[in-house]
Formats: structure tokens, sequence, C-alpha cells
């Protein structure tokens, strides 16, 4: 449970897109193991920020590498979003948009990663989203209705999904050469 006075968690995601041979534009997305606080959850590589890391950017780097194996070298840093929250569980997040220069073979972390899911954003955002009245998010200390991206038999909600939802118009517009 968050609190008031609990100083935010810093952390960074890599949001990382790229087109395949067909031309489509693909994103990266992970689901978390069992056990750590975001047990289950899709969401971009990322983590907390590491007294070794000199940046937040170099936190993003470093946790893409160490969750789904893309280096450094074949990433290409469109843009830095601005820093966001979540709503339960106290990090301030650092997204980070990289395009993946192809081809990466894409390796899980065991320990970290259940799954690695390869995501067509034009079909993402040309899925039903529901509004309000989507199901309850467990574990938040003030339960409450919110809405999510189905992605196979899971959901993509949370911050993940505020960041989808933001930035897939953008990138799908073009706003990035990718």
């Amino acid at each position: 449970m968050k609190s008031a006075d609990k100083p935010l968690v810093e952390a960074s995601v890599l949001i990382p897109v790229y087109r395949n041979a067909e031309g489509e534009l693909r994103l990266v997305l992970i689901r978390r193991t069992s056990g750590g606080s975001h047990s289950g959850h899709l969401a971009f590589p990322g983590g907390k920020h590491d007294a070794n890391d000199s940046s937040m950017l170099d936190t993003a780097l470093r946790e893409a590498w160490e969750e789904v194996g893309i280096p450094a070298s074949r990433i290409e840093i469109l843009a830095h979003l601005p820093p966001t929250q979540t709503r339960s569980s106290g990090f301030r997040v650092y997204p980070f948009i990289g395009r993946v220069i192809q081809p990466v073979q894409w390796r899980k972390n065991e320990r970290e990663v259940a799954e690695i899911m390869d995501v067509s954003l034009a079909g993402l955002m040309d899925a039903e989203v529901p509004d309000e009245d989507a199901d309850a998010a467990t574990g938040a200390p003030d339960p409450r209705l919110v809405p999510y991206y189905r992605v196979g038999e899971y959901r993509l909600w949370g911050l993940t999904f505020r960041i989808v939802r933001d930035l897939g118009p953008r990138l799908l517009s073009g706003e990035w050469t990718i």
C-alpha cells in the first residue's frame, strides 16, 4: 500500500517498438513472473533505478537487456516521455521509446519474465477497450473499475495501459520514424 509520506520508487521502462518484415508496427511486452510487486502483469521491460545506473535511460537499457535480451547497441532512443506514477504501488516511472534495430532474438530472464509478447500495435489499438465498466483492479488500496486492452488471455491495464493508450495513436500516425 502506498503511503502519502513514503517517497516514490524511481524506475524506468523501455517501450520497444519495431516494424516487422511486412512493415507492421510491433510492441514488445512482457508478462511478469509470479512473486513480485507486479506479479503476472503485462508490462514493458523495466525496473527500479540502480545506484550503478548513470541515468534513468541507463536503467531502461539495462533492464531491457536483463529481461528480454535486447542489447543497447540494437536500440535507437526516439523519445523520453514525461515520468508518470503508478496508482497503487508507489513507483515514478520514466518511459523511453526505443526503436529496436532488427534482427534481435528475444531472450527472457526466467526469474523475472514469464513470457515475451510481440504485439501488433494496430491490432491492440483496434481492440475494444472497456471504459468504466471494466473489472476492478485487484490489490489496489481503493479498488475501482479500470479500462484494459485484451492481449490473448491477459489484460494490459494500469500504467502500461495508460502509456499505450496515449502513445499508440502517436506511433501509428508516424510522429517518430520507425
